[in-house]
């Protein structure tokens, strides 16, 4: 409840201090007083919206702070410490600053909060009800949250919320993978194009380094073979014509081996002649073998070679720029087709996940019908009865709760409050067929019959009395103390 309410510069108010105490007060005053002025400040720190031409003439800014007992409002309470505000002995201080451009800063205690947040905790604490302002008769969604609230809703709304985001979740999924559906067939037929090209070459990392260096090697092979023969003929003449290497380092090793015999200081030179000779020897043995090998390769093998390494540049082109770039494109593109070939797997899933979200979404959518048809029904008798005693003998209140055409985020149902003044008459819309006294009284009666179902634990009616008097006034007495019994008004 309201235990304290500070006014600075709003309106007429340039400073007021205003003490609540539990169950009924009644704050009265002549026209142009500023009760009004106490009406907007409450409002301001329910988060409603700030005008800037609420803040008092010739003043910098408007401040509204209220102080509230939360012992009674565990949601308020709860939603609070979401906020990380300070709660001191159940006390909480909602505060509200205006600045003349209309900008405005609000705290929750103590700690900044955004103007959003104090509708939220402002619903949980206090309820407004001014003639011309019915906020819970303002829309089919409040009338709805009122219903909601009467049957008590909440449990069964938060899971019917979980299951509506789901199936949306479920549904975003589905139609993004049904439009990309056609694109993914096209990139599946493109790369089993690209990864056929690829295996028909079947490439090996690094295979082109090595056909460059033997498309060199081929290209040069009459120079080469002349370079090796000449190179084989210096290290060993077969014919004896000319002294060959070997030939020479063998006669110097004999002679230097025949020095050292008298001589132990040439024995090292005698031992390096001697591994020149087999150093020699294993130069002749290699240059044989390698001609012989590239005797065998023809000219058949220089264009295999060229045929070969064309291939793969041009798979480089491709997929490239080089051959392990090639062999990476391969690899990825086999995931990736490997995936986009279980499109049809994917597609069944996500339309499976879709149908048992739809399947719970309407259960729990045909539980709020069913609940909120049985508590619209109990609530308009018990406040049709109330009505009876508010000068409005003949009213009868409805609750329509009729299906939408879509889910929304709460629920398949629309409800709508319709007023029967007169017998016979026609249900019609409730703002559309009720004047501002009769909205006054109705709202009352309501919060009458909600008050014994934990409603909010703070009333304000804002001219309550307007277009009564009678009988009439003395009924809507007794119906906002018996009101007060339960919650503060």
């Amino acid at each position: 409840m309201i235990t304290h309410l500070h006014i600075t510069d709003l309106g007429v108010i340039a400073g007021a201090n205003v003490e609540f105490s539990p169950g009924f007060t009644a704050v009265t005053g002549e026209t142009g007083a500023g009760k009004t002025m106490v009406i907007t400040a409450l409002g301001l720190v329910l988060g409603e919206r700030a005008e800037q031409s609420a803040v008092r003439a010739g003043a910098q800014r408007a401040i509204a702070e209220a102080v509230f007992d939360v012992s009674g409002a565990p949601e308020a309470k709860h939603t609070a410490r979401d906020l990380d505000a300070e709660i001191d002995d159940d006390e909480l201080i909602v505060s509200r600053r205006v600045n003349q451009d209309g900008r405005s800063r609000a705290t929750v205690g103590g700690r900044a909060v955004p103007i959003g947040a104090l509708g939220e905790l402002g619903h949980q604490l206090v309820a407004i009800h001014g003639q011309n302002d019915q906020i819970r008769l303002a829309s089919a969604q409040a009338q709805c949250e009122l219903i909601d609230n009467y049957a008590g809703n909440a449990e069964l709304l938060a899971r019917y919320r979980n299951a509506f985001d789901r199936r949306r979740a479920a549904q975003a999924k589905l139609r993004d993978f049904d439009e990309g559906r056609q694109e993914r067939l096209a990139r599946a037929e493109q790369l089993r194009s690209d990864l056929e090209a690829i295996a028909r070459v079947s490439p090996v990392s690094g295979e082109d380094a090595e056909l460059e260096q033997r498309i060199t090697r081929l290209s040069h092979a009459e120079a080469i073979r002349e370079a090796v023969a000449l190179a084989a003929t210096a290290l060993a003449d077969d014919t004896g014509e000319i002294p060959d290497a070997i030939g020479l380092v063998e006669t110097a090793r004999k002679s230097t081996e025949q020095a050292a015999s008298m001589d132990s200081t040439l024995d090292a030179v005698a031992t390096a002649l001697r591994d020149a000779r087999y150093a020699l020897e294993e130069a002749s043995s290699e240059l044989t073998r390698y001609a012989d090998d590239f005797d065998s390769a023809g000219p058949e093998a220089l264009a295999q070679a060229q045929d070969r390494l064309a291939e793969l540049r041009r798979l480089c082109r491709a997929y490239g720029p080089t051959l392990d770039d090639v062999l990476a494109f391969d690899t990825a593109g086999i995931a990736e087709l490997t995936e986009l070939e279980a499109d049809d797997d994917t597609g069944a899933r996500l339309r499976a996940i879709l149908e048992q979200a739809e399947t719970e979404l309407a259960a729990l959518a045909a539980q709020l019908t069913q609940t909120r048809t049985a508590a619209a029904q109990e609530l308009t008798q018990r406040a049709t009865a109330e009505l009876a005693a508010l000068a409005m003998p003949h009213a009868v209140l409805h609750a329509e709760v009729s299906p939408l055409g879509e889910y929304s985020a709460t629920g398949r149902d629309r409800v709508e409050f319709l007023l029967s003044s007169q017998p016979g008459q026609q249900p019609r819309s409730l703002l559309k067929g009720a004047s501002g006294g009769e909205l006054s009284r109705i709202m009352l009666a309501i919060e009458v019959v909600v008050a014994a179902k934990d409603s909010v634990p703070t009333y304000i009616f804002d001219e309550v009395d307007a277009g009564i008097g009678g009988a009439a006034a003395i009924e809507v007495g007794k119906r906002l103390a018996r009101l007060a019994r339960h919650a503060q008004v």
